[in-house]
C-alpha cells in the first residue's frame, strides 16, 4: 500500500478508532483493540506503519482478520500492521504491552 498523502497523528488514530469502535465489533468482531509501537511511543517517522493488537470475537477470525486490516488502511490511508493478542507470542507481548494504549 502506498504512503499516505498525509500522516496522521497518535490522537487522530486513537479517535478514529474511539469513533468507530462498535462499527469495528459489528462487522468484524472487534472485541478489544489498541495501539501499539511507534505511534504509540511518539517515535513514529515518515513512512512508519500504524501497530494495532485486536482481539476478535466471531466464528471466522481468519477472514475477519483480513478484511479488517483491509478496512483499517483504506479508511486511514496508510499501512496498518494488524495482531491478535491471543496469538501473539509472549515475548512480543510483554513488548506490546509496555506501549499500548487501549481505545
Amino acid at each position: 500500500m502506498p504512503a499516505a498523502k498525509n500522516e496522521l497523528t497518535k490522537e487522530q488514530i486513537l479517535q478514529y478508532l474511539r469513533e468507530h469502535k462498535k462499527e469495528l465489533y459489528e462487522k468484524y468482531g472487534v472485541r478489544k483493540i489498541g495501539l501499539f509501537g511507534s505511534y504509540a511511543r511518539n517515535e513514529n517517522k515518515k513512512g512508519s506503519d500504524i501497530d494495532i493488537v485486536v482481539e476478535l470475537e466471531c466464528d471466522n477470525k481468519f477472514r475477519s482478520f483480513f478484511e479488517l486490516k483491509y478496512y483499517l488502511e483504506e479508511s486511514l490511508d496508510m499501512e496498518v500492521d494488524l495482531g491478535i493478542e491471543s496469538a501473539v507470542k509472549q515475548e512480543v507481548r510483554n513488548q506490546i504491552n509496555r506501549d499500548i494504549i487501549y481505545v
